[in-house]
C-alpha cells in the first residue's frame, strides 16, 4: 500500500509538476489529488496518444520532465508518439509514464484486463522503456532512481501501479464543472430505450457503466434483443457499429458515452462518410469519466448539436427530461433519416454495483445469431 500523497511528494521533489493523461480507476486517488493542487498543472485529455504529444510539447517548451498517466489498456493509443517521436532513437524526450496495471499477474480481473495485463511489461520492454512496479512505500526509492535515469539519459521511463495499491489520507472529490443539473439517470434512460427496441434492432454499447446497465436490465425485459457489449476498446464503439451496419438490414443503435465519443472523435466523421441510414447514434452525456473516478471529460466546451449537424446528420434529438424521454426516443428510433440523439444524464455514484458481462463468447454468439 502507498498513500497518493507519498507518491506525489516524490514526484514534486523530482521536480515533476506537469501531468497529462486519461483517467483510470487504479490511479483515481492520485489523479483526483493532483487536480486539487495549485502548483501542479493537470490536463485531462481525450486519449493517451494526445497526452504523450502534449507532454512532448511541454518538455520542448520548458526542458522539464512531464508525467503521463493512463491505464495499461491505453498503451496502444500512446505507442505511436512514444516510439516515433519521444523514443531514444528519435528525439530522446525524457518522460515518466504512470500506468495503472489492470490484470496484473495473480490478481483477479475482467477478461479484457487479464489479456492486457499479461503483456503490459512485455510491451514496455519491447519499446525499450525501463520500468518498475510500485507496491509499497520502499518502492518509491526505485521510482526516484528511475526519474533520475530519465533526466540523465533523456529516456522514457514507466512505473506500474497495481489495483488497490494507492490509498488516500483525506477524502478528495474530483473536480466537477458547473453543468446544468438534471434529474435523468442512466438506468431510467436505458429502461425506456430497451422498452422501445425490438428484434429488428441491434445494440452496440460502449465500455463502462453503459454496457453494464444494459446488461443488468436486458434479460429482465425478455425482449429477444442481444446486445454487443464493448467491454474494452474505449472510443471504438462507433467504429464497430459502422463496420457491422454496412452488411446488414438490421437497424443499428450505437450507444456511446461522452468520454468514449471524445477519445476517437475522428470516427464520427467516418460514420457519416460511410454509414447507411440503418445506423443511429446515441450520445449518453454526463460530462464525466464516471466509472474511473468522476473526472470531467470537458465535453461541455462542444456544441454537440452543431457538431452533429456539421457531420451531416439529418435529425438531431436532445433530452434531459424523464417526462419527455419516451417520446424523444420513439421519434429518434422511427426517424427514416440519419439521426443523432444526445441524452444528458446525471452522475449516479450508486451504480458502482452494476454487474459485468462474464461469458463473452456467449455474448458474441448470441449477437451474431439474432
Amino acid at each position: 500500500m502507498i498513500f497518493a500523497e507519498e507518491l506525489l511528494l516524490v514526484l514534486k521533489k523530482s521536480k515533476i509538476n506537469f501531468f497529462a493523461g486519461v483517467p483510470d480507476s487504479v490511479l483515481k486517488k492520485f489523479t483526483n489529488l493532483i487536480d486539487t493542487k495549485k502548483n501542479i498543472q493537470n490536463l485531462i485529455l481525450t486519449n493517451e496518444g494526445s497526452a504523450v504529444g502534449t507532454a512532448i510539447g511541454y518538455y520542448l517548451s520548458t526542458n522539464k520532465i512531464p508525467a503521463v498517466y493512463m491505464q495499461n489498456s491505453g498503451l496502444g493509443n500512446s505507442i505511436n508518439p512514444l516510439i516515433s517521436i519521444a523514443h531514444k532513437k528519435v528525439y530522446k524526450i525524457p518522460m515518466l509514464l504512470i500506468i495503472g496495471w489492470r490484470g496484473a499477474p495473480k490478481l483477479n480481473d475482467e477478461p479484457q484486463h487479464l489479456a492486457q495485463g499479461a503483456i503490459t511489461k512485455k510491451i514496455l520492454s519491447l519499446c525499450g522503456i525501463k520500468n518498475c512496479v510500485i507496491e509499497k512505500k520502499n518502492d518509491l526509492k526505485k521510482l526516484k532512481s528511475l526519474i533520475s535515469y530519465s533526466r540523465n539519459k533523456s529516456q522514457i521511463v514507466a512505473c506500474l501501479i497495481k489495483n488497490n495499491t494507492l490509498k488516500i489520507k483525506s477524502t478528495i472529490k474530483s473536480k466537477q464543472k458547473n453543468i446544468k443539473p438534471n434529474s435523468l439517470t442512466r438506468s431510467s434512460f436505458i429502461k425506456i430505450l430497451l422498452e422501445n427496441v425490438n428484434q429488428s434492432h441491434k445494440i452496440i454499447s460502449s465500455t463502462g457503466y453503459l454496457s453494464r446497465e444494459i446488461y443488468s436490465q436486458i434479460d429482465k425485459l425478455k425482449l429477444g434483443v442481444k446486445p454487443f457489449y464493448m467491454v474494452g476498446g474505449m472510443g471504438h464503439t462507433s467504429s464497430v457499429s459502422l463496420g457491422y451496419s454496412l452488411k446488414t438490414k438490421k437497424k443499428i443503435i450505437c450507444v456511446d458515452g461522452d468520454g468514449s465519443f471524445l477519445m476517437h472523435l475522428g470516427s464520427a466523421v467516418s460514420i457519416r462518410n460511410y454509414s447507411k441510414k440503418n445506423l443511429k447514434y446515441i450520445l449518453v452525456n454526463n460530462y464525466s469519466h464516471e466509472s474511473v473516478g468522476g473526472q470531467a471529460t470537458n465535453i461541455e466546451n462542444i456544441n454537440i448539436k452543431l457538431f452533429a449537424k456539421s457531420l451531416g446528420y439529418k435529425k438531431y434529438f436532445y433530452t434531459s427530461d424523464k417526462k419527455k424521454l419516451k417520446h424523444t426516443i420513439r421519434n429518434f428510433l422511427n426517424s427514416k433519416d440519419s439521426a443523432f440523439l444526445e441524452v444528458s444524464i446525471k452522475v449516479n455514484k450508486s451504480e458502482n454495483i452494476l454487474p459485468r458481462p462474464k461469458d463473452l463468447q456467449k455474448v458474441k454468439k448470441e449477437f451474431i445469431k439474432l
